[in-house]
């Protein structure tokens, strides 16, 4: 090869080369240039959405310059300061003095109110609202550049204001030689994303109109003591890393803290919230002070968290408080506090201790619990024994069951038995309702379209529920809020008349109805073990009723050929021991029981259309036997002593040495209409003064029948009153569930 073919041969290689590597050159700056134009389309936004506007220091020409040039923000004039560095250090006293000065004569010189907008400054040094704001007396006349409506809404908080100011005053200083004084902030404060490097007080102030203070953030300590929010005061999403105060300080209008940081210790003591306040997912890192606050409207805690101890001690809600899905780390205390409405403690979380200690609940308060977390080997719920265990609600068992042991067991802990009762009385209704839901209730998983209409679901609704089931059968009733077209107030509506997985054959609908019944009267008779009060007076109602049964078929047998009846002093007697003791039972009963008309229902149910059948046949027949003459009755003469005569059954036996021991007892004495009341609560209670029994011979089968039946009652209700006392008694509670 020619060397000038050498040289060509290498200078295409060569341009072979730099093209090649060209190519990558270009192919990288169009991979680079891709990726550029990707971050700007994607991340510049979300950082854009974060990233403060770019602050800029405040001289005093430029505060003069926005002072003359106010601006409009939603039909209201406000001093333009947004977007600054306001240095008020001491170290910048001049201009200090100037700013305070000139905002303050631009503010008072004003005919009509004039704003303040701080929003997105940054204020270095400590920060005064009493050199900005109107300075007015507490007392007397105010100044005249007020309205009407802004002398109105003074005049409503001054003369309070003025009370309590000179009494506390009064208390630390004998002497008082300067008159009382408020600032005054006629127009909306605007704090949005404003930054405070210095203590802010802001106290003793009288805002009458909005304050918004969004996403602002205070460094140091911040003082609210003694304000006045005639409007709005919104605090949301605000950071508050120093310890801050609001005490005494009253809230005419909406309070808004949600999603506020309150990184240091907060005082709200004395405060008066006339409208709602809402801290709805707030964050307390620190105790927080809520005692002797007055809360007219709702009071919204909804998904706080409260990593140190919280009082609400000594106040007052006029309205519902929410906690629902917050989480007391440590102790939460609601002593002395007065509820007029409901406690939603709807999936709280309580790790340490919630003291309600002295709190009153009216009528309608009460605690709504359902999917309350609290271990109580861990945690512990306190209240005033006997009280805190009625005010505790749940809407449905499923789902709660071990919420409720869990209550259970963290009272038998603190030995409050009262209220460990008054919980499983409380589920022991719920499981009633479940199982009349499972008789009567509509099955969610076969019921048709026209019975879904009748239960109270759209025809929207009905489509969604058939579409879902035919893909996967319900399995509870609460499965129906996982679908989209039903919200949580439908289901509140509905749930009661529905169920899953309702009897299908007539033998278990009819197991279920028996159960049913059983519950029933365990819970009117004797609210499920857990008032032995209620379980005496259905006793002594029923030793009435049997006693004058007894009486009438022993005293009153026929009128011919010769009659056999008792004198009207005999029957006057009888008529008022049955009164003295019906008016007992009544009396424990409408004391004690729940449904009290219910409980008699029942009661008369089991001991009125046996007898009465029994009656009417004894009556229909009439008797003709042998010594019609003496009592059916007869008594034990060995002995005269109290008994418990457990074992003991209600007839004599048949042998003949037994009938020496027994006499018949006698008609023919005052106090002989005591025999048939004493043998009543021998059969019912087992205990009496006499053993009296009924005899063997020349005794009618209805009139033993008519025994028997009460003596059987008597081993039901004896077993009941055990059971009872062993559940009311607490030595003996503790035996039973602690061995």
């Amino acid at each position: 090869m020619t060397p000038a073919k050498c040289k060509t041969t290498s200078l295409q290689l060569s341009f072979a080369h730099h093209t090649k590597h060209l190519r990558r050159v270009a192919i990288g700056l169009i991979l680079t240039l891709w990726l550029l134009v990707g971050s700007l389309m994607v991340v510049q936004p979300a950082h854009a959405a974060v990233a403060l506007p770019e602050r800029k220091p405040l001289t005093l020409e430029l505060l003069q310059a926005r002072l003359k040039t106010p601006i409009q923000n939603e039909g209201v004039r406000s001093i333009d300061l947004r977007q600054f560095v306001i240095d008020l250090r001491p170290e910048n006293a001049a201009f200090r003095d100037q700013f305070y000065r000139l905002i303050q004569a631009q503010i008072q010189r004003s005919p009509v109110p004039l704003g303040l907008d701080l929003s997105y400054s940054s204020i270095q040094g400590d920060f005064q609202i009493a050199n900005l704001g109107v300075i007015t007396p507490l007392y007397g006349q105010s100044s005249p550049t007020f309205s009407a409506a802004e002398q109105a809404q003074l005049a409503r908080d001054r003369r309070r204001l003025s009370q309590l100011t000179q009494l506390s005053r009064s208390l630390l200083v004998q002497s008082q030689t300067t008159p009382l004084q408020i600032t005054v902030l006629r127009a909306p404060l605007n704090l949005v994303q404003t930054r405070f490097e210095g203590f802010v007080n802001f106290s003793n102030t009288f805002f009458l109109d909005r304050v918004e203070a969004q996403g602002a953030t205070f460094t140091q300590e911040v003082d609210w003591s003694e304000t006045r929010f005639s409007q709005s005061a919104n605090f949301a999403n605000a950071i508050f890393q120093r310890s801050v105060r609001f005490r005494s300080a009253i809230f005419f209008d909406r309070a808004r803290f949600n999603q506020t940081q309150f990184q240091n210790a907060i005082n709200f003591q004395g405060s008066e919230f006339q409208a709602a306040a809402t801290f709805n997912q707030a964050i307390f890192q620190n105790i927080a002070n809520l005692t002797r606050i007055l809360w007219r409207d709702t009071a919204d805690f909804s998904q706080t968290r409260w990593q140190e101890a919280v009082l609400f001690d000594r106040g007052k809600f006029l309205q519902s408080l929410f906690l629902s899905q917050a989480v007391f780390e440590k102790v939460v205390s609601f002593r002395q506090v007065q509820f007029r409405q409901s406690v939603n403690l709807r999936g709280a979380t309580i790790l340490d201790q919630a003291d309600f200690a002295d709190a009153s609940f009216a009528d309608r308060a009460y605690l709504n619990v359902p999917n309350l977390q609290f271990d109580p080997r861990q945690a512990r719920i306190l209240g005033n024994p006997g009280q805190i265990g009625r005010v505790i609600s749940v809407p449905t068992l499923q789902g709660n069951e071990t919420l409720l042991r869990n209550f259970v067991q963290n009272f038998r802990l603190l030995q409050a038995v009262a209220d460990a009762n008054q919980i499983q009385y409380t589920t022991e209704k719920l499981r009633l309702r479940e199982f009349q839901q499972h008789l009567l209730g509509t099955d969610l998983n076969l019921a048709t379209a026209q019975q879904l209409e009748q239960v109270g679901f759209s025809a929207k609704q009905i489509s969604t529920i058939l579409k879902a089931r035919s893909d996967q059968s319900f399995r509870t009733v609460s499965d129906v809020l996982g679908l989209d077209t039903i919200d949580f107030a439908t289901y509140v509506k509905v749930r009661d008349r529905l169920t899953v997985g309702k009897a299908t054959s007539v033998s278990s609908w009819i197991l279920d109805g028996l159960r049913w019944v059983g519950l029933n009267l365990l819970l009117l008779l004797t609210r499920y073990g857990t008032s032995f009060w209620l379980v005496f007076g259905v006793g002594m109602i029923a030793v009435a009723h049997f006693g004058v049964l007894f009486w009438l078929v022993d005293r009153f047998r026929r009128l011919h050929p010769q009659a056999i009846v008792p004198s009207s002093t005999e029957a006057f007697w009888v008529a008022g021991g049955f009164s003295v003791l019906t008016f007992a039972g009544l009396a424990a009963i409408f004391r004690t029981g729940e449904f009290p008309w219910l409980t008699l229902a029942y009661l008369e149910l089991v001991i009125v259309p046996v007898p009465t059948v029994l009656l009417l046949l004894i009556y229909g027949r009439g008797r003709y036997h042998d010594l019609m003459n003496l009592s059916y009755f007869v008594e034990d003469g060995s002995m005269r002593q109290l008994r418990f005569l457990i074992g003991r059954l209600p007839n004599i036996p048949a042998y003949p040495n037994f009938r020496e021991r027994y006499n018949p007892i006698l008609w023919d004495r005052r106090w002989s209409w005591l025999n048939y009341f004493d043998f009543s609560l021998n059969n019912l209670l087992r205990f009496g003064f006499n053993d009296i029994r009924l005899r063997d011979q020349h005794v009618p089968g209805l009139i033993t029948a008519l025994v028997w039946y009460q003596w059987s009652l008597g081993i039901l209700y004896f077993a009941l009153l055990l059971w009872t006392l062993s559940r009311t008694i607490p030595g003996l509670n503790l035996l039973i569930y602690f061995k």
